[in-house]
């Protein structure tokens, strides 16, 4: 575990010596030890050699002599002892090893009983610091392990360094210690794993038990790359979303089948008794009188626009479930956008509405099904113009801004009376309109045009101030 020199500094301020008191006692204690020494060297030989040539004496230099030697090796000793004692001390940090201890070593003198303390200070800070890494370290491990999503990290080698037990069940992938087997459960999935960029987010359906929602991130530690993922399973809220919408769908199925069947029932009955009560036999066939004719020719008309409703429902119906796939290019968002207004001019003319558009950078790029995206904009900006009928500001503001590795964004925006809440939440709902003209298909085939491009059609409205239909692709 690393331990940084700030907290190195920090923790060991707090002992009976700061590092810089101890780093100083140990200069001027081995300097003032080594400077006795050589001293001591120096003056037995200066006093030797004058004992020997001044008084011609033989024997006292000889000793001296012998002392000098015996001082010289003690230096020697001395300076190997300070050595061992450093080279041990910085060993112990630079392996992690805390567990040394310089309390035994005493020989030279209190001075340096006073650093072998301060040695065992500052590991004692080492180990605490270490101790408290750990904790935090084992911490993370425990909530990593506990938490429902899935968490998945590899280094650039694609070795895997965590996987927690959610991700281990929901890939049920034995020996999952490389991010390549993940292509046991889906190569496909593997694939756009590994074409993930950092920052983004993607759907895949691997089975019809497993739906994930990936996203990723990307980090640098320890000298490699890491890449991290996160896995949801949303099968389940899929499913329970899929549910509700069948049942909303079938609500208005029924609803539009009933107000179609039932007139026309009623109706044929009302034509059965009129032909019993207002027709006669003659001799050249059957007659009914004017009135009863004018009844049935009625009821005719009737049955016929209802049918014809009816008819032009299944129409829609059958229009929104048959989308085809996205034939995607990658295209100038600029000229996108001119498309789509010079598509839209008469429209806009006779309805006296103003377009202004902003596009950041002015170079933005989008890969997309052109004819799909436009006709979500032209859907967009004739609702937003229909919305300023009665408006004083008949402005409407078709921007794109780009995010990225997150994307980008287009919207239109409008100032008109806005959505009410009630309405905000179903406006997405196949055949929900709040338009007395309207089929409740059109936003409902946007957002399925969106998903196909693995983006989102959102709205936010504040009434009587502004609306704003949001289109992110990812």
């Amino acid at each position: 575990m690393a331990i940084s020199p700030g907290q190195l500094k920090n923790s060991a301020s707090h002992g009976p010596h700061s590092t810089a008191d101890w780093k100083n006692m140990v200069y001027k204690r081995f300097s003032l030890g080594v400077g006795l020494r050589i001293f001591g060297i120096i003056a037995c030989i200066y006093l030797g050699l004058w004992l020997y040539y001044s008084q011609g004496l033989w024997l006292a230099p000889a000793i001296l002599g012998l002392i000098a030697l015996i001082q010289i090796g003690e230096m020697i000793y001395y300076v190997n002892s300070i050595n061992h004692k450093l080279a041990r001390f910085l060993d112990s940090i630079r392996y992690a090893d805390f567990s040394s201890s310089f309390t035994s070593d005493s020989k030279m003198g209190k001075s340096f009983r006073e650093v072998n303390s301060s040695f065992n200070e500052v590991m004692e800070v080492f180990k605490q610091t270490r101790a408290e890494k750990e904790e935090q370290m084992l911490f993370l491990q425990v909530i990593i392990q506990h938490i429902n999503t899935g968490i998945i990290s590899f280094n650039d080698a694609g070795k895997i360094g965590v996987i927690n037990n959610a991700a281990k069940h929901l890939l049920q992938i034995p020996q999952f210690r490389d991010i390549t087997d993940l292509g046991k459960l889906s190569p496909k999935l593997l694939t756009d794993v590994m074409e993930m960029k950092p920052g983004q987010r993607i759907s895949k359906k691997v089975n019809p038990s497993l739906h994930l929602i990936i996203q990723s991130t990307s980090l640098k530690m320890g000298g490699h790359s890491w890449t991290l993922l996160s896995l949801q399973n949303i099968n389940a809220e899929l499913q329970s979303n899929e549910l509700e919408a069948w049942q909303n769908l079938t609500k208005v199925l029924r609803h539009e089948i009933m107000n179609s069947i039932t007139p026309i029932s009623s109706l044929v009955e009302s034509l059965r008794t009129i032909l019993d009560e207002d027709s006669y036999v003659q001799q050249e066939g059957f007659l009914i009188k004017r009135d009863g004719f004018m009844d049935m020719q009625e009821g005719l008309d009737t049955i016929a626009n209802r049918s014809k409703g009816l008819v032009n429902f299944v129409n829609a119906y059958r229009d929104y479930t048959n989308i085809p796939v996205p034939k995607k290019v990658t295209m100038p968002v600029r000229q996108l956008f001119e498309n789509v207004l010079h598509l839209m001019k008469e429209d806009l003319k006779v309805a006296e509405v103003k377009v202004e558009t902003k596009v950041r950078p002015s170079d933005l790029e989008i890969h997309c099904d052109p004819d799909q995206i436009t006709m979500i904009l032209i859907n967009l900006v004739k609702n937003a113009a229909e919305s300023l009928h009665n408006q004083a500001d008949r402005t409407i503001w078709l921007s794109a801004i780009g995010q990225g590795d997150l994307g980008l964004m287009i919207q239109v925006e409008d100032a008109g009376p806005g959505i009410i809440p009630e309405a905000l939440e179903r406006i997405f709902v196949p055949f929900y309109s709040t338009k007395k003209t309207g089929s409740g298909i059109g936003l409902a085939i946007s957002r399925q045009i969106m998903n196909l491009h693995n983006g989102s059609l959102q709205v936010t409205s504040i009434p009587n101030e502004r609306t704003i239909f949001t289109m992110n692709f990812r």
